[in-house]
């Protein structure tokens, strides 16, 4: 008998510590173009996407109209940045040697310090939705409608995600 009512308590307290929450996800469709460096696959040449990019939001509680967030605030934060600075754009590494050739031929590009993989560019957008007040815990971006990656926030407590 006592086994049950330790087991009861035991389920109790894990259940308290759950947490239901709301979420939003909008979809920003963006072409772009990009090569890997130090990769000996044939993504090291140039090329490009019709990317997708999952930006989900989450919150505990809604606002007084019942919303997590207005759709059309996440366009104006992070929608519209990536359509002025990735769509239809070269993203490359800072490093790549090919960025004095397309800067001397004034051809636009948008450079990260880090490889622009698919996962980098999970999380630029992410760090961009942070940016902007946004509670976003995940970015996922299909770079072809088989292959995505994503950075999200961690599930588990004292972890970061980085």
């Amino acid at each position: 008998m006592s086994d049950t009512i330790l087991k009861t308590v035991s389920e109790t307290s894990t259940n308290q510590e759950r947490q239901a929450m709301y979420q939003v996800a909008r979809e920003i469709e963006f072409c772009y173009g990009h090569r890997l460096l130090n990769y000996s696959g044939k993504c090291r040449h140039l090329h490009g996407h019709n990317g997708i990019a999952i930006i989900t939001l989450q919150a505990e509680i809604l606002d007084d109209r019942g919303m997590l967030i207005d759709f059309g605030d996440i366009k104006q934060k992070v929608q519209l940045w990536v359509d002025e600075n990735l769509d239809h754009n070269m993203i490359l590494c800072k490093d790549d040697p090919i960025v004095p050739v397309l800067e001397s031929l004034g051809e636009r590009h948008f450079l990260m310090d880090s490889n622009p993989t698919a996962e980098n560019i999970a999380r630029l957008i992410f760090e961009r939705a942070l940016s902007e007040g946004l509670p976003v815990v995940k970015v996922q971006l299909w770079e072809t409608a088989k292959c995505n990656a994503s950075y999200q926030m961690s599930s588990q407590p004292g972890i970061d995600a980085q």
